[in-house]
């Protein structure tokens, strides 16, 4: 770059557009695309001076060359004026913009950004803003509930939201860390590792010690990070560098760790009912993007007939067949039909209200009842909590005798796609430990009952559980064996040390017989009465571990249980057992 000197100034050359400038201002005539301090004339604009600045001639260094002094790269802001006889470089595909109407547009960057958000589900863009518009969890959300409480006294601490899927626990996150000052962070276990929380907790502690705020980490899934894990979390939720709101659909209980639950208070979200989901639907319907025309004028008409009639504002059901009528193809059937097939998961109504929606507009009710209906899958996880829940509730239907109940459960499980042989296993285990010593027929026919689902399988397998749960139904109970079982073993886990009774010992060698193993035992078939041997050791002489039949010394009697039997099951009618 060479300097030249003028009675006034010192200018230097542009090593972009060969042109000379000020040096005190080359930068700024750079950064503006060497369209600065230049005039028409290519004099400095504004200069008092007006020193005339020496255009130097480009240099061509063979044919072909644009005569242009500067480069195409770097022609930004003006246009190249061009001749017939010398054509562009390339021909631009699309008109392009000027700075005017660069200015009027967005950036790209924004662009992008608004790319992704239309192209979230229809259910992730009308998330509410708001804790006034949350639906539902009224224990939760409620003025005088604990978090809302806790939450205002700044006192909330670290959280865990316990839920099924689509009751809100993301949502309901999301407004409460806009409520405070916090720095707000939102990862999900299902895509980051643990080095990416260590980041997230060491900014949160630099942010803390710089500027006293606190963040906020919203970690969805909490319960996909194993037991070593979540160690992690242990020093910054203890010493407060960071608020952690964790939301899981696996009770936390079997999936977190005990020093990670003693940190934290767990708030458990109940499945939404189905006047929640309606109260949702209407919201969406409301704030569904494109909506007709003619809901706006319903609307407005709607005002005038409520301020003629100065009724009270319409009932959940009335605001749900007011916005019906602008979509031709939803009626208030089909928003109960969705309301009852999303089961309690918001995400799961919003998604089915989305497809009727986009559905053509003279699509008949009942097609699209049909097609909603194939779309939606059971709600039941072979792995998850509802698979021991229900084979639980199964198990005691069948220990209490409620023969509809047990075949109920049966058809749930199995309808969801639940493993045949599990149910069968289970029935194995139930026809000992609640049949027991009552019927000895239930243990071989729950045990024929497990061959036949090896051998044949679904769907007829079907067949022989409902055989085998009807009769474990009906078969009279006995816990005798269970029970005396249990008893002797509480009394083996005392001392596993006790010796065998030397009447007991078996004697193979005759060493053992001199030393007097098995010298007193009396076998029992040689003798044509009952006999005596020491079979227990000397601290356990006189235990009854298996009691006699029909023994109730440790049993319960509750008076207002058995009267409620007796209105339930009995008719009213006094049981023939009731003590005198």
């Amino acid at each position: 770059m060479s300097l030249q000197s003028t009675s006034n100034s010192r200018t230097v050359t542009c090593p972009i557009c060969s042109k000379d400038v000020p040096s005190r201002a080359i930068n700024e005539h750079i950064d503006s695309s060497c369209m600065k301090h230049l005039d028409s004339s290519g004099q400095e604009a504004g200069s008092s001076s007006k020193l005339q600045l020496a255009s130097k001639p480009a240099q061509k260094k063979g044919p072909g060359f644009p005569s242009s002094p500067m480069a195409p790269i770097f022609s930004q802001g003006h246009k190249k004026s061009t001749s017939e006889s010398d054509p562009p470089l390339f021909t631009p595909t699309n008109k392009r913009r000027s700075r005017g109407d660069d200015a009027s547009h967005p950036p790209t960057k924004r662009s992008k950004l608004a790319n992704l958000e239309a192209a979230a589900p229809l259910a992730e863009r009308l998330r509410p803003d708001a804790l006034s518009d949350f639906v539902g969890q009224t224990h939760l959300t409620g003025v005088d509930s604990l978090l809302m409480k806790t939450i205002t006294d700044g006192s909330a601490g670290s959280i865990i939201f316990w839920g099924p899927p689509g009751c809100g626990k993301t949502t309901l996150a999301r407004l409460i860390a806009k409520q405070s000052a916090s720095v707000f962070k939102e990862l999900s276990a299902t895509n980051v590792g643990i080095n990416d929380v260590r980041a997230v907790f060491e900014e949160a502690k630099t942010m803390l010690a710089l500027s006293g705020r606190r963040t906020i980490l919203f970690l969805d899934e909490v319960h996909r990070f194993n037991k070593s894990q979540q160690d992690i979390f242990l020093p910054y939720v203890e010493q407060g560098h960071i608020q952690l709101i964790g939301a899981t659909t696996e009770n936390p209980s079997f999936r977190l760790t005990g020093a990670l639950l003693s940190r934290c208070r767990v708030f458990v979200l109940e499945r939404l009912t189905d006047d929640d989901i309606k109260t949702i639907l209407v919201n969406a319907l409301k704030r569904v993007g494109d909506t007709p025309s003619d809901l706006a004028e319903a609307e407005i008409e709607a005002e005038t007939e409520s301020t003629s009639s100065q009724t009270p504002q319409s009932s959940s059901s009335d605001a749900a067949e007011f916005y019906c009528h602008a979509f031709p193809q939803l009626s208030l059937k089909i928003l109960s039909s969705i309301a009852s097939l999303a089961a309690g998961d918001a995400r799961t109504a919003i998604s089915l209200l989305e497809l009727v929606i986009k559905s053509p507009k003279d699509s008949a009710e009942g097609t699209l009842l049909a097609a909603l209906k194939r779309s939606v899958s059971a709600s039941y996880d072979r792995t998850g909590e509802s698979h021991y829940d229900m084979i639980s509730a199964l198990h005691k239907s069948v220990r209490g005798s409620q023969g509809s109940a047990a075949m109920y459960w049966l058809a749930r499980m199995l309808t969801a796609g639940e493993d045949p042989m599990y149910i069968a296993r289970r029935m194995v285990v139930c026809a000992s430990e609640d049949i027991g010593l009552a019927d000895p027929h239930a243990l071989p026919l729950a045990m024929a009952a497990l061959q036949a689902c090896q051998i044949i399988g679904m769907p007829e397998c079907r067949i022989n559980l409902a055989h085998i749960v009807a009769y474990l139904a009906e078969a009279p109970k006995s816990t005798r064996s269970y029970e005396a079982y249990n008893r002797a073993e509480a009394a083996a886990r005392l001392d596993l040390t006790i010796p065998v009774p030397m009447s007991m010992r078996n004697a193979p060698t005759g060493l053992m017989k001199e030393l007097g193993y098995g010298k007193t035992y009396m076998y029992n078939p040689d003798y044509a009465h009952p006999v005596h041997n020491t079979y227990l050791p000397i601290q356990f002489q006189g235990e009854k571990f298996l009691r006699e039949e029909g023994d109730m010394s440790d049993k319960l009697w509750d008076e207002h249980a058995l009267s409620l039997w007796e209105r339930e099951e009995n008719a009213g009618k006094e049981w023939n057992g009731r003590q005198s």
